[in-house]
């Protein structure tokens, strides 16, 4: 197996200080305090990887594109793309919030054997050997990167991954956890076409969600360790009736609610009498909203002696945490109660539950049976697997 490692260094910043994305935003992202996601997430996946399949051939990029954390994982890849070439001032790697879709697409074609200079304005990037590309490409990063990714690779039969590690993850090109991403990559004997989905972040952040098809990729199968396609629920308005009606019970109680992202808790926030933050999470506490669009820093200050996280699964792939919510972070969810809510249409598309914290021990300990709150006063149980 020889496999191409691509790590987007700047995915996932911009999730946790309220951004709902890094495309365009990485500057702001830097200026709000937020720290790099990806490279962690590869260091899981890569650490899996060794374990189960210490003898695969690995090729890489150039620092801040992977080589490191490659070799950090116990491999000794061979570097067969710099993807700055001559654009660096030293010998020195850049910043990681230098890298660009340019460059994503300069390393991916070197992996495929392809000739990039003349398709990627110029960029020095050129495989060791053309005559072997890799057997797989796995990348580090959110829908933004699976597009560039996939791009680079149209018109060849090499396979994509993706170990999810962006703010938003609506396409079915990635594994559900970075581990899984290790076991998909080692495991597979068979691809099969699936679409690479993406959405306008400005129009993300204003609360519209139309995910857009930018392509079609090979992509390794591994039933139950990737996503599926995200679908919309069914209705939700007397689940929104019940749920506001048992937080307005708490009103007085000093009770500090984080209510999620969605528009299932959506119809709840507007059943309090209040306007949700586009695809944000908004803080209530005795009757009042005290953030809107809090980030992960104002949430945790916000947060008092009790205190109640609601949030609902994507539909379609049954995340609780991990997709879309990264201001809920593991130093939240510590510190919060957990109550799912979802609509029995959006359950019925669903096997399980699943979350991916950025925390593998806090995953584990909310794993197992949890009661969901389907209706007025109706439940189901769920399992977070």
């Amino acid at each position: 197996m020889h496999v191409g490692i691509a790590v987007n260094p700047v995915a996932g910043m911009g999730g946790r200080v309220g951004l709902k994305g890094t495309d365009g935003k990485v500057a702001e992202a830097v200026e709000r305090g937020a720290e790099p996601r990806a490279p962690a997430r590869a260091k899981r996946a890569l650490g899996r990887l060794a374990a189960i399949a210490p003898d695969a051939a690995v090729s890489v990029a150039a620092d801040p594109m992977g080589e490191s954390v490659v070799r950090e994982a116990g491999f000794d890849p061979v570097r067969v793309v710099d993807p700055f070439g001559g654009e660096r001032a030293t010998s020195a790697p850049p910043e990681p919030t230098e890298t660009t879709a340019e460059h994503t697409a300069a390393v991916v074609r070197a992996f495929a054997g392809l000739d990039a200079e003349a398709e990627n304005g110029g960029i020095e990037a050129s495989a060791a050997d053309p005559a072997d590309p890799v057997d797989l490409v796995l990348f580090v990063g959110g829908d933004g990167t699976a597009a560039d990714v996939a791009a680079a690779l149209e018109g060849t039969d090499v396979p994509m991954l993706g170990v999810p590690a962006g703010v938003k993850v609506y396409s079915s090109v990635f594994a559900v956890s970075p581990e899984d991403a290790a076991e998909v990559a080692a495991s597979f004997s068979r691809t099969e076409r699936r679409e690479v989905m993406d959405i306008d972040e400005d129009a993300y952040r204003e609360g519209e969600v139309n995910p857009t098809l930018r392509g079609v990729a090979h992509v390794p199968v591994a039933d139950d360790l990737q996503s599926s396609k995200q679908t919309a629920s069914g209705t939700v308005e007397s689940l929104a009736e019940g749920v506001a009606a048992d937080i307005r019970e708490r009103d007085g109680e000093g009770v500090t609610f984080v209510l999620g992202p969605g528009s299932t808790v959506g119809a709840i926030k507007d059943e309090l009498g209040f306007e949700p933050s586009p695809i944000g999470v908004d803080v209530w506490r005795d009757g009042e909203v005290i953030v809107r669009d809090a980030t992960e820093a104002e949430i945790l200050d916000a947060l008092g002696e009790e205190n109640v996280v609601v949030v609902s699964p994507i539909g379609g792939q049954g995340f609780v945490f991990g997709r879309g919510n990264p201001q809920i972070s593991p130093a939240v969810i510590r510190r919060c109660d957990l109550r799912i809510v979802a609509s029995r249409a959006k359950l019925d598309d669903v096997r399980a539950l699943r979350v991916d914290t950025d925390d593998p021990n806090l995953d584990d300990e909310l794993a197992g049976w949890v009661r969901v709150r389907v209706g007025k006063f109706e439940t189901r149980m769920m399992k977070i697997v």
